[in-house]
């Protein structure tokens, strides 16, 4: 049986200022970013990228990020805890960022940023999508690093399942390392390969939605799942699991219409 390591959120302290594990992984994220950005972009030429382009990208999409990650937590998941501490809004360092409201946030900071360079949203969504996974990967380690978002109890004898001492005694699933592997580096490497060869125009985008939304679903039943908008658990399904099926039908339906275009992309 394991026993949750129990981290110091802290990484480390210089004087006054205090430098938090999960703001680090979310600069391993940005950084992932820019290195596999330019890789993508060496190998496939034709799409037009450039690494001042590439960093450019990154701050549009970083203020998407932190802004709609914490907007979708305060919005889909604990409305009724920050809106009774509105201050808590901005403590971004504290934790708590939705994947959902982050993923919207990065939406509009692609058109954004389309509107002002003269590029298409698709084709900004479909040079993106694979550099996305080990970035989210990055934010589930942080998770666990902070001991938030641990698993649902775990029925029978399962050698990795691990105890969290400040929920209980109960051994539960380390829901956040499924995730990171699932959503983080299953999708990564499902998506890099898919969009090393020419596609049709949407074809990537949808492939990231159609994936995150089925490995997000599955991973949420190992998980203990937030209140959120639809309570803890409605009709079987969490908040989350409810926010994933327009991603897979969405995915889904650009990919069968995708299927019938030319690869251009």
């Amino acid at each position: 049986m394991l026993i949750h390591p129990q981290f110091d959120p802290i990484a480390l302290s210089i004087g006054p200022v205090s430098v938090r594990w999960y703001g680090l992984m979310y600069l391993v994220a940005f950084v992932l970013f820019i290195v596999l950005g330019r890789v993508h972009a060496r190998r496939r030429p034709e799409l037009g990228w450039n690494a001042t382009m590439i960093d450019d990208l990154l701050f549009y999409g970083v203020i998407g990020v932190i802004v709609g990650g914490r907007l979708g937590e305060v919005l889909f998941f604990q409305p009724g805890y920050y809106f009774s501490h509105p201050a808590e809004i901005a403590a971004v360092w504290k934790g708590g960022m939705s994947f959902h409201g982050g993923f919207l946030g990065v939406l509009v900071a692609m058109w954004l940023y389309g509107r002002r360079h003269g590029k298409g949203f698709w084709e900004i969504t479909d040079f993106i999508a694979p550099l996305v996974p080990t970035g989210l990967a990055a934010g589930r380690i942080g998770n666990f690093i902070n001991g938030e978002l641990w698993g649902r109890p775990v029925s029978g004898d399962l050698p990795w399942a691990m105890i969290f001492p400040w929920v209980d005694a109960v051994p539960r699933h380390p829901s956040q390392l499924y995730q990171a592997a699932g959503e983080g580096l299953l999708l990564f490497m499902i998506l890099w390969l898919y969009a090393a060869r020419p596609r049709p125009l949407r074809a990537v985008s949808a492939a990231f939605l159609a994936g995150y939304g089925c490995l997000r679903f599955i991973a949420e039943f190992f998980r203990t799942p937030d209140a959120g908008i639809f309570g803890t658990l409605w009709l079987g399904l969490s908040t989350a699991q409810w926010l994933c099926v327009p991603m897979i039908l969405v995915g889904v339906f650009m990919l069968a219409a995708a299927a019938r275009r030319p690869a251009t992309r």
